[in-house]
């Protein structure tokens, strides 16, 4: 399997390129800020057909180059329906100290073809399988995306899980109780060997993770009253 991973210009929000091989389709997750050019590059060296856009939430910063990624070549974006509706108004996702920075300069057209996420399915594009979990905290639509293609666990992660943190839980959409329990139910149940590749930093597994990370040493904590 072939993935090819690199920040944005803004957030540093990373954008992934996967695909079978080189010379083959692909999947793009999470297309932010200021990519396109990048993303152009990345795909003429690997020789890659864009066959869809996958999100693993609805932030703009994950977003933001949704609409050209999928209209320059008639391509789906795949969604959680919980998160949806930022595809059709972004300031949804933000906080008013973000509403301000992005407010009167932001020009936003949503994606003409919208296919909705849910928990548990395998997404067979591009000669990928690719399995879908509803992990809930960070935003209401938050997933991740698994599979095993090349012999290898790996894990897009998005906001909800980081090296040696999370995603935050204070913006619309967030909690922090359904974030324990993604971590909880979705996370800390993959192999530690899991290659873990988030929305923001550097790649991980799940086992360091689960040594260092303090949030998962919460989450596999046992709940008061029981």
């Amino acid at each position: 399997m072939l993935v090819a991973g690199f920040p944005a210009e803004a957030f540093g929000t990373n954008c992934y390129v996967v695909a079978p091989a080189p010379g083959e389709q692909c999947v793009v997750i999470d297309p932010g800020i200021g990519v396109v050019d990048r993303l152009d590059e990345v795909l003429a060296e690997h020789r890659l057909q864009p066959a869809a856009v996958l999100l693993t939430h609805g932030h703009l910063d994950h977003t933001f180059s949704v609409t050209p990624v999928c209209g320059a070549r008639g391509i789906t974006a795949y969604i959680h329906p919980d998160d949806t509706e930022m595809l059709a108004d972004p300031a949804k996702g933000l906080s008013p100290d973000l509403t301000s920075l992005f407010g009167g300069r932001l020009q936003w057209t949503e994606p003409e073809d919208v296919a909705p996420l849910e928990d548990g399915t395998v997404l067979k594009i591009a000669g990928l399988e690719l399995t879908v979990d509803h992990a809930p905290g960070h935003t209401r639509g938050s997933v991740l995306f698994r599979t095993s293609e090349g012999g290898e666990d790996v894990c897009f992660s998005g906001d909800v899980l980081f090296r040696d943190s999370i995603g935050r839980t204070d913006l619309p959409g967030g909690s922090m109780t359904q974030m324990l329990a993604s971590l909880r139910d979705k996370v800390l149940t993959l192999p530690d060997e899991t290659i873990v590749l988030p929305g923001h930093g550097p790649q991980t597994t799940i086992g360091r993770e689960r040594a260092r990370n303090p949030y998962l040493g919460e989450a596999a904590a046992p709940r008061k009253g029981w």
